[in-house]
């Protein structure tokens, strides 16, 4: 019966799987093998990243071999993928759809690349008009066509280190943007020189983008946020909640607005929405319990935080465990979950290693980027 089902009919069933059932589905038989090769946009692209979470994928900070971990939220499970296809070793920036932005950690002028870890493919993008080393970077994702074979996005560059005319370095005041539309880089305005030094010294080169502004948290304590409006070419800058007493804290896209993630040294870990204007509101609290479990003794400036429209993790090392507030299946609310770390993977066992988390909605199919 199966073999004799339309390609389209089979293709709706094929879009329920998460990518790791659907690689073993197309490997059962010639007939399922193409009729994931014949529809791919139905298997791939929409329909996966509508019924399936995005998965959460670990790259160690420090260069212990070219791999990386990837969580499966649907069936609580890990997994090792190699990374040896990589010509340097690198760091994430931001996920578009199934593919990863990231930077050479060998490198200090800055330099960009696209890669899919699961079809392991790779692309340079083109070196920015200016060469300029530690800037931030932000970038803006089309939500209808970033899981697509060719998804549009923008990657903006503020801030950083540059030649200066006479010999020496300056920072940088020109801000740049790429345009995956043209594959190339313009000049598309300038930084307020307290912004441009509070970009290159204080950020972890890390954005967020909600409706129509970038905005960036400040490293130093006390932390701030910086945004820059782009229809409108503005910057400002605002507070945090318990700004000074937070020992981490990070900026996240929730429910389509920004939201802040923070840890205070009394022990508590919060979650704030703004509100509107520099507005914030406080509207979650980690649990006692997990967060002592998470923390196993050390503070809040251990943790890093990573999320996705979906869920927030707040994470370590890749062997202790995440502290998760995830939307429920049936879409009634949010709750906490803890998710095991990852000890070992096909009876190996893994290191316990300082990670780097981003999520990301895994694809099989090759992007023509």
């Amino acid at each position: 019966m199966w073999s004799n089902l339309p390609f389209d009919v089979l293709a709706k069933i094929f879009s329920f799987l998460s990518p790791d059932s659907l690689a073993r589905a197309r490997s059962t038989c010639r007939h399922w093998n193409a009729c994931v090769d014949t529809y791919p946009i139905a298997t791939s692209f929409i329909l996966l990243s509508l019924h399936h979470r995005a998965w959460f994928l670990a790259l160690p900070t420090r260069n212990r071999g070219q791999h990386c971990y990837v969580h499966n939220p649907v069936i609580d499970n890990w997994h090792l993928l190699s990374l040896d296809f990589l010509p340097d070793p690198v760091r994430p920036v931001a996920s578009i759809g199934a593919l990863i932005l990231v930077r050479p950690t060998n490198c200090t002028v800055l330099q960009l690349a696209l890669c899919n870890p699961f079809t392991r493919q790779f692309r340079y993008l083109p070196m920015s008009n200016i060469s300029r080393t530690n800037p931030a970077v932000g970038v803006v994702t089309s939500d209808l066509v970033q899981h697509g074979p060719n998804p549009n996005f923008r990657v903006y560059v503020a801030g950083g280190m540059s030649e200066a005319p006479r010999g020496g370095a300056m920072y940088e005041l020109k801000l740049e943007m790429y345009d995956s539309m043209d594959d190339t880089w313009h000049v598309v305005g300038f930084v307020p020189t307290e912004f441009a030094v509070r970009l290159t010294v204080w950020t972890p080169n890390e954005s967020v983008y909600s409706n129509g502004v970038l905005y960036w948290m400040t490293s130093a304590r006390a932390y701030s946020v910086m945004g820059y409006e782009i229809d409108g070419h503005r910057w400002r800058g605002f507070g945090v909640p318990m700004a000074d007493k937070l020992e981490f804290a990070a900026l996240l896209c929730h429910n389509g607005g920004l939201t802040l993630v923070g840890g205070a040294s009394e022990g508590e870990a919060c979650i704030w929405e703004l509100k509107g204007g520099d507005r914030w509101g406080l509207i979650q609290k980690v649990p006692m319990e997990m967060g002592r479990k998470l923390l196993g003794g050390k503070s809040w400036g251990s943790i890093k935080c990573a999320g996705s429209e979906e869920a927030i993790y707040l994470y370590k090392e890749l062997g202790s465990g995440m502290v998760v507030w995830r939307e429920m299946e049936e879409k009634a609310g949010w709750a906490w979950f803890w998710i095991e770390g990852c000890h070992s993977i096909g009876g190996n066992q893994v290191p316990n290693l300082p990670i780097k988390g981003v999520f990301l909605h895994p694809n099989l199919f090759p992007f023509t980027f």
